[in-house]
């Protein structure tokens, strides 16, 4: 038999059911005299619409989508008649407690139009969503990390200069700086899959600032704080928000000049652990209008996920004081 003889097969009603089903297709058709839309057992189940609620219109799927969408797919809805060819827009839906990504896909112009009903179909697209935000959020960690890493790169260099006098001394001791930043890195990323064993509040605490110490001056960092043991994955998370404070320390406060300070306390409570940071003698304090960086976010997103805690700023002449309330339970895992 050539090539040329190959009968195409012809799908029944049954193979179409199977196939959307196997693809997670769900299926829809809208009215457009009436406004009615007619959808499938597997839309129901998307939009989380009981299955006795048989005149389904816009305004009833309108309660299930988000409120941030509901003009834009509002507006889009109005405007699938005017669409010329194929048309999709992605939404997010409510549905059962869960925020879910939809895409809605059909065909505009009156294409495809069958006795005045047109008909188009629904994905759940909600894992391709949620991968689309991961990497833009670990491409903004990446450029925000590589931004700090230079700026800090420039602060250690101003600090080791304050401290030396010969250029091989300097050389020497920027060394030693750059090589504990880089155990300061290892403990933000650690290899994922390398099991690690619980550490000290206190030793994490000071690796991550011993880059900024200054040599022969005893009293420009100190850290106090009770011998207690710091999880795996709660020393990361801790790690990612001292290193932002460290940063941004170096770059506007009270490590950014030789006579700045700084004091890092713990209280540990029942329930509360509470890790104080102090900064004095650096330049003057000027409190932020908005927290929207990248690095603020961070940090924010870091002690309310991962350490069931917050994080204050108190923003006064002598310099900034940070608070960090953590869950005992958390900072243990």
């Amino acid at each position: 038999m050539s090539p040329g003889d190959v009968t195409m097969p012809v799908w029944n009603e049954k193979h179409l059911r199977a196939a959307t089903r196997a693809a997670g297709v769900a299926l829809w058709s809208w009215n457009v005299d009436t406004d009615a839309i007619t959808m499938d057992e597997a839309a129901y189940e998307l939009w989380d619409v009981p299955k006795e609620e048989r005149t389904i219109t816009f305004e009833i799927l309108s309660r299930n989508i988000h409120p941030a969408d509901l003009e834009r797919v509002r507006s889009a809805f109005s405007a699938t008649r005017a669409v010329v060819g194929a048309y999709e827009i992605d939404f997010r839906i409510l549905s059962a407690g869960d925020v879910r990504w939809i895409s809605a896909r059909g065909q505009g112009d009156d294409a495809d139009i069958a006795e005045r009903v047109l008909f188009g179909i629904f994905l759940d697209v909600t894992q391709r969503k949620q991968a689309e935000e991961a990497n833009e959020l670990l491409a903004g960690e990446m450029s925000h990390r590589v931004k700090n890493l230079l700026t800090i790169a420039t602060a250690l260099t101003q600090i080791t200069s304050r401290a030396v006098e010969t250029k091989e001394d300097m050389a020497q001791e920027l060394t030693s700086r750059l090589i504990a930043l880089g155990r300061a890195q290892e403990l933000i990323r650690r290899v994922p899959g390398q099991k690690t064993e619980a550490t000290l509040l206190g030793d994490l605490i000071s690796v991550l600032l011993a880059p900024y110490d200054e040599k022969g001056a005893s009293v420009r960092i100190r850290v106090s704080v009770p011998k207690m043991n710091v999880g795996e994955r709660s020393s990361t998370a801790l790690a990612l928000v001292i290193h932002e404070l460290a940063t941004n320390s170096a770059k506007y406060g009270a490590l950014s000049v030789s006579s700045g300070t700084l004091d890092v306390s713990c209280n540990a409570h029942e329930d509360e652990v509470v890790v104080m940071w102090t900064e004095r003698g650096g330049p003057p304090v000027v409190a932020p209008t908005k927290l929207e960086g990248f690095g603020s976010k961070m940090v924010h997103r870091s002690m309310a996920s991962q350490l069931g805690g917050t994080i204050a700023f108190d923003w006064s002449d002598e310099g900034v004081v940070v608070a960090l309330r953590m869950s005992k339970n958390s900072l243990a895992l």
